[in-house]
């Protein structure tokens, strides 16, 4: 089975920085798979909300999706020698504070790429702290 691992999370400061890694372990699918692409994701979901997704990246093109609160601050991207995906997240605010998630999924189209119920492999999940 795909297995998604987290690291990289902690506590920091507002306006400091971290960098979230997800490493993928057991089998994994190719880029393309079924007439579907793969799409790799960040997700999160802070105490009392809703989860919403953050990133989002497709492997086979490199293109990247973000959620419109993090644009300019985060950045998704891939080492796939070592099949990890990376989040970098600078300018970080204390409403950024949550669970962060990283999920796999595969999609027919680009459309729902932020959309958490398009994804069925999950990490377990690492906490992001932000005080002010």
């Amino acid at each position: 089975q795909v297995q998604l691992v987290e690291s990289g999370g902690g506590s920091v400061q507002a306006g400091g920085s971290l960098r979230l890694s997800c490493v993928t372990s057991g089998y994994y699918p190719n880029s393309l798979y079924m007439g579907r692409k793969r799409y790799m994701g960040w997700f999160r979901q802070g105490p009392g909300k809703e989860r919403e997704g953050v990133a989002a990246i497709y492997p086979g093109s490199g293109s990247t999706y973000y959620a419109d609160s993090v644009k300019g601050r985060f950045t998704i991207s891939q080492d796939n020698a070592k099949k990890t995906v990376y989040l970098q997240m600078n300018s970080l605010k204390p409403d950024d504070t949550a669970m962060y998630y990283c999920a796999a999924g595969f999609l027919p189209a680009e459309s729902r790429v932020l959309d958490f119920t398009s994804y069925n492999y999950w990490g377990q999940g690492i906490q992001v702290t932000v005080s002010s």
